[in-house]
């Protein structure tokens, strides 16, 4: 177990994980995300468009990602994870967040508070389907 004196002065950040459908993004700021100390997609890592989104995608970025934030000094991360969300978008995280979480607590950060801020409608546009929904 470890604890502050092994790992010295713990200097928090924040790793912003927005996973959709068709691509990853981690986004990794200050304490207060007004500066960003990292960043990376799944995009950046691979060749084929279908492949953004995949879990090995995500973990690749969260690798470049890291590496940029443990250079300018951060060893701690509270974690923030995004799905599209909104009115029309799904509410459900893509196939790379609990990929793009598990490489950052492998990449030698202290984890502190796993919370998803997925947007959610109070009151707006009206969604697509027409008055009796869907039909398949």
């Amino acid at each position: 177990m470890m604890n502050n004196r092994d790992m010295g002065k713990l200097r928090w950040g924040v790793a912003h994980i927005y996973s959709s459908y068709n691509n990853t993004v981690i986004h990794i700021t200050d304490i207060s995300g007004a500066e960003t100390l990292g960043m990376a997609s799944g995009g950046m890592v691979v060749k084929a468009h279908r492949l953004e989104s995949s879990p090995t995608a995500a973990m690749n970025a969260v690798r470049i990602a890291a590496e940029q934030a443990k250079e300018k000094g951060v060893n701690a991360l509270h974690i923030k994870v995004r799905a599209p969300g909104g009115s029309n978008g799904p509410t459900s995280t893509g196939p790379g967040a609990n990929a793009a979480v598990r490489a950052l607590s492998r990449a030698g950060f202290r984890i502190g508070i796993i919370e998803d801020v997925t947007a959610f409608p109070t009151d707006t546009c009206r969604r697509k389907g027409g008055r009796r929904g869907r039909r398949v």
